[in-house]
């Protein structure tokens, strides 16, 4: 089969990789469908996650179709379509009897950083029963795969943990993809407004068709704005979807005594922590790895209409044009690249790149 592959720090390839074998006995294997990349993807690339070997897959989001399961595997079975989670988790350890997917002794997030990934034609899932959502005809699959990482993780890491709440002054930091999704899960509890910071026109456009109340960039004082909208109060969350120390700062800046700091983005650098002006401030910070609990019932939602997830769709490629996609989506600015979507497998029907 074909994937794309890590070669180390700075380099990949689509190239030719063994087929996936079924290993355990809850393992399956999928034939991939549609796909996405993913800004970890590129953290990896660069190098921000040490744990990525050379030689891995990368990729941990698709829709595909059951080819094959092992002999424990009850909820699926060979033709079935399903999506893919980004976590695998075994449902037996502390962390999942927990509902901590992420933290899973046994699993976790392990495709596209500690075993083969999604980017490619076909991948072993490991811990089927729980790792794959059986997907019915009314969710596309470009809408989908959205909810195999970049909606759960907005939702759980970004909303749950800030604790959004009807009437919150909600700052976004980031209007990336993973920012983008932040502003639709947090639209469905109320809050009195939401303020997007990024350095991207572009992007501040894309925020305000998601649904951002006010945005503005970071060049132009986002903490002086945020000061007028609230009476100098402060937000009453703050989410921070970048993972540079410069923008978990400015989200501690922004935030409200009493408020909640969510961070979302993924850190390839040591923050420094001003506990020296927080301390007082009764200020909670969050982080978190995606669980992914709340699939299911995205899911559910999805096929009822209730999540805009196709406007986060701006560019389409055939899954062969691998590093094509990866060269939009790394250059996003340029580009104005959100969520890329690789659809069909080489014999599948074209879809045409935006």
């Amino acid at each position: 089969m074909k994937a794309l592959v890590f070669e180390g720090p700075g380099r990949t390839s689509w190239r030719d990789a063994p087929d996936p074998d079924v290993n355990d006995a809850t393992d399956t294997i999928v034939r991939v469908d549609t796909v996405t990349i993913c800004g970890t993807d590129l953290h990896i690339i660069k190098g921000d996650v040490p744990e990525v070997t050379p030689g891995t897959i990368l990729g941990h989001e698709a829709v595909g179709e059951v080819m094959e399961v092992g002999a424990e595997v009850r909820t699926v079975r060979p033709g079935d379509r399903v999506l893919i989670s980004c976590i695998s988790p075994c449902g037996r350890c502390r962390f999942c009897r927990e509902n901590h997917y992420g933290q899973c002794q046994g699993g976790g997030w392990v495709l596209g950083h500690l075993i083969d990934g999604t980017q490619a034609e076909y991948v072993r899932v490991p811990f089927a029963d729980l790792s794959l959502h059986p997907l019915s005809g009314a969710v596309d699959s470009a809408d989908a795969v959205l909810l195999a990482d970049i909606l759960p993780t907005a939702y759980e890491v970004g909303v749950l943990n800030g604790q959004v709440r009807p009437g919150d002054t909600v700052v976004i930091v980031g209007a990336g993809p993973i920012g983008l999704a932040t502003i639709a899960a947090a639209r469905l509890y109320t809050p009195e407004r939401i303020v997007v910071v990024d350095l991207a026109e572009s992007r501040l456009t894309a925020a305000r068709a998601t649904g951002a109340d006010a945005t503005v960039r970071s060049t132009e004082d986002p903490e002086r704005l945020v000061a007028d909208l609230t009476g100098g109060l402060g937000a009453d969350v703050a989410v921070e979807a970048v993972g540079l120390p410069e923008t978990f700062d400015l989200c501690t800046r922004m935030v409200r005594p009493g408020g909640r700091v969510a961070n979302i983005g993924v850190h390839g650098r040591p923050v420094t922590l001003h506990l020296e002006d927080l301390w007082i401030k009764d200020v909670t910070i969050t982080t978190g790895l995606v669980d992914a609990f709340s699939t299911p019932l995205l899911l559910n939602m999805a096929a009822a209409g209730k999540m805009p997830l196709t406007s986060l769709v701006t560019h389409r490629f055939k899954l062969e044009q691998m590093e094509e996609a990866y060269d939009v989506f790394s250059r996003a600015a340029d580009t104005g690249a959100m969520k890329v979507v690789l659809g069909g497998a080489l014999h599948d029907t074209v879809l045409p790149a935006n």
